[in-house]
């Protein structure tokens, strides 16, 4: 798609899919996706380990989980100054960090589904037995003093579960958005730059 075809899509269709004012709108977007982010981060990287089993697999893997987590809520503080400053340059850089973001939290989304999955059976028994570690978890020195909370125990696994996998399809829900707002604003930008070149014959 070509520049002029793009602003004639921005200019037709300048307020599409837009549940909200563009930049105030992308912004505020962005900066609930900052909140969750590192409420998720912060979550997998203290109790990561009641949730995954092999052996490195919890402290490797819930640091790389966690540290996704973190990675979304940096890209989302970049975007988030990027339209406070309507700066065209980190507008256009976040339209490439997005996409990359959305593949790399699609495939954590898969890889977590399936852990969980298969370790139902310990998550219910730590459950069960006052939130305590896995017994094998626990052997390898790698549970410290920390407890599940029993207000992630109390619904159950099913709920549990469900809870995850919707929480990680929302959060790929929010991106692809961010991607769209973003994407949108700048779109409005290069609009305005044609039409100010246009009017005064640069």
């Amino acid at each position: 798609m070509n520049f002029d075809a793009d602003c004639n899509l921005a200019q037709r269709c300048d307020n599409c899919l837009l549940l909200l004012p563009l930049r105030g709108g992308a912004m505020a977007w962005g900066v609930v996706m900052i909140l969750y982010s590192v409420a998720g981060g912060i979550f997998l990287l203290r109790w990561g380990q009641f949730l995954f089993f092999v052996y490195p697999e919890w402290r490797v893997y819930t640091q790389i989980y966690g540290g996704i987590g973190v990675g979304v809520a940096v890209a989302a503080a970049i975007n988030v100054i990027a339209l406070s400053s309507r700066s065209y340059i980190w507008t256009r850089a976040c339209r490439l960090i997005w996409p990359f973001v959305i593949v790399i939290c699609g495939i954590r989304a898969i890889i977590m589904i399936w852990e969980l999955s298969r370790g139902k059976d310990k998550i219910i028994w730590e459950c069960q037995n006052g939130g305590q570690l896995w017994g094998a978890s626990a052997n390898a020195g790698y549970g410290g003093t920390t407890s599940f909370p029993d207000g992630i125990c109390g619904p159950g696994f099913s709920s549990l579960f469900t809870a995850f996998i919707v929480s990680l399809l929302v959060d790929l829900g929010f991106q692809i958005y961010m991607l769209f707002l973003n994407w949108r604003f700048t779109k409005r930008l290069e609009h305005y730059q044609f039409l100010k070149g246009t009017i005064y014959g640069t």
